[in-house]
């Protein structure tokens, strides 16, 4: 963690360091914002990239992070039928106050409330996915393996 990252950047890695990993967030001249400028950005496939979506339970309110490939789209009423109640796609002031983080920098860890964490099977077969890590330029790698503990999260089929 240098000055010259962000302050959500480095925020983010002293939570990837309070989880015990050694990945170091890197903070990139181009935005990394979409699945697709990220895969640019750090050279790799575009499903390598861990995009972090949160959405809404209709009836809960309770918000749900879904991180799923960037080469794919979630199916919406099958992740409704998985958990019970239909989802919404959540707005920008939601998403920050519950996932802590603006849209398009949302990383998979190091959010103020607890979420309901699922991921995309399909990040499975990459031996490194690449996650936002707190801003439109922030990304660190890791392994789906790692991704699944840090997170807790479910595996699923999002499509």
């Amino acid at each position: 963690m240098t000055d010259l990252m962000s302050p959500n950047a480095c925020r983010v890695q002293e939570v990837l360091d309070g989880l015990g990993l050694k990945q170091r967030v890197r903070e990139m001249d181009q935005t990394t914002r979409s699945a697709e400028d990220a895969a640019r950005a750090v050279g790799c496939e575009v499903g390598q990239i861990a995009k972090s979506l949160v959405f809404k339970g209709s009836t809960s309110q309770q918000a749900i992070l879904v991180i799923t490939s960037g080469a794919n789209r979630v199916n919406e009423a099958g992740l409704a039928r998985l958990i019970g109640e239909p989802v919404l796609k959540a707005n920008a002031d939601f998403v920050r106050a519950q996932a802590g983080y603006a849209i398009g920098g949302v990383p998979p860890v190091g959010h103020p409330h607890p979420l309901a964490v699922f991921i995309d099977e399909d990040l499975l077969q990459y031996p490194c996915i690449w996650a936002a890590a707190g801003s439109p330029k922030a990304v660190f790698h890791l392994s789906p393996q790692e991704l699944q503990r840090i997170t807790a999260g479910r595996v699923i089929c999002v499509k």
